[in-house]
């Protein structure tokens, strides 16, 4: 049967990606369903990822086909669709990360089941970039960046610090441990919290259910590891003015964030839909509008290939354990969450995203700042 228009026209667009449909490649597309093109015409990286999940194709290498598709820039060609259009107007309307808001899209992703977790990432429960340097797996990538965290605010003991999105309590543990301070981790996911808790049992560890907005007290440095992506560009001036609030005049802010090449106002609307709801990469021009008259930038440290290896093994950690997981999340789930993780590999591969770390103070340190690699 000959190819349709609609066939053909997709054929021709991925072609320029050295991505064949029903190819030889493992990046290829093994189409299994003919809906698929109009679908991917029609609604864009939404209708890739959801077709994907309802099975209409596979690939062998995801990973490779992504960083394929945005290393040829055919993400920037890509349609919205009428709901990506909606949550765009949505996003310019309305603080999608308000108070009460933000607990429940937290709780989308963050109280699924602890068990997932567990199984996926590290021991310590790390959920960012590992910092790979030095690293052959994930579990010493997670505390070489813990540590580095730790080295980059000089942290002395005795101090107390602050880390806004505490997520299973990771580097409160490691720095209490390690360095001796006192941390108070805030999250708005009760699932985090109860099991953070539970972690840092016995060490001077302080774990909210807490908004970031309703910290008052002050302290001699913040972290926030993988946190602001979640504020919604509407509460990027509120976070740093909570973060410049909660700082002594001496102290060091340690920002950890995934970083966007330009400017946008919403996510990819597969992950905004299925994985973080309401979330938004930032850009160097809205982290620094944000920071403005609050913060002196002391240093900027990117690493972002190393999300690359982090994403990999993530995936290699729930593939190995998915036996554990189907009864209780089911196969579209597993698609959803390969597509996730895997396209994810691909785009930072390919430098469509980045992997910052912030070491930022309120009046500059005299003589200058010494960067910690």
């Amino acid at each position: 049967m000959r190819a349709s228009g609609l066939n053909q026209q997709v054929i021709a667009i991925l072609r320029t990606a050295d991505v064949k449909i029903n190819g030889p490649d493992p990046w290829d597309l093994q189409v299994h369903d003919n809906r698929f093109y109009k679908r991917l015409l029609s609604e864009g990286t939404l209708g890739l990822g959801e077709s994907y999940m309802d099975g209409w194709w596979d690939c062998e290498n995801i990973d490779q086909f992504v960083f394929n598709v945005i290393r040829a820039d055919l993400y920037k060609q890509a349609k919205l669709g009428w709901r990506s259009v909606l949550q765009v107007l949505l996003a310019k309307l309305f603080n999608l990360q308000r108070k009460g808001k933000a607990a429940r899209n937290a709780q989308q992703h963050y109280d699924i089941g602890n068990k997932l977790y567990e199984l996926m990432l590290d021991k310590r429960l790390v959920y960012s970039c590992g910092y790979w340097k030095d690293a052959d797996n994930l579990d010493q990538a997670q505390e070489n960046k813990l540590d580095l965290i730790c080295r980059k605010l000089y942290l002395q003991p005795g101090q107390r610090v602050l880390d806004i999105g505490c997520g299973w309590g990771s580097f409160a543990k490691y720095a209490a441990e390690n360095y001796g301070v006192e941390v108070v981790g805030v999250t708005v996911s009760k699932e985090q919290a109860a099991l953070a808790k539970e972690i840092c049992k016995g060490l001077p560890v302080e774990i909210r259910l807490q908004d970031y907005r309703d910290v008052r007290e002050q302290f001699d440095h913040i972290v926030s590891v993988g946190m602001f992506e979640h504020v919604g560009y509407r509460n990027h001036r509120t976070f740093m003015q909570v973060a410049h609030r909660c700082l002594k005049a001496d102290g060091l802010f340690l920002l950890h964030t995934i970083g966007v090449n330009f400017s946008k106002v919403m996510a990819d609307p597969f992950t905004d839909t299925y994985i973080f709801p309401h979330c938004l990469i930032p850009s160097v021009k809205q982290i620094g509008t944000a920071m403005e008259h609050l913060f002196i930038v002391e240093d900027w440290h990117n690493f972002g290939p190393y999300y690359d290896h982090t994403l990999m093994a993530w995936f290699h950690n729930f593939d190995n354990n998915w036996g554990q997981l189907q009864a209780e999340y089911g196969e579209r789930f597993y698609r959803m969450w390969k597509y996730y993780l895997l396209s994810s590999a691909g785009s930072f591969r390919a430098r469509n995203n980045q992997l910052w770390q912030l070491v930022l103070s309120k009046n500059g340190m005299v003589g200058g700042y010494n960067a910690v690699r």
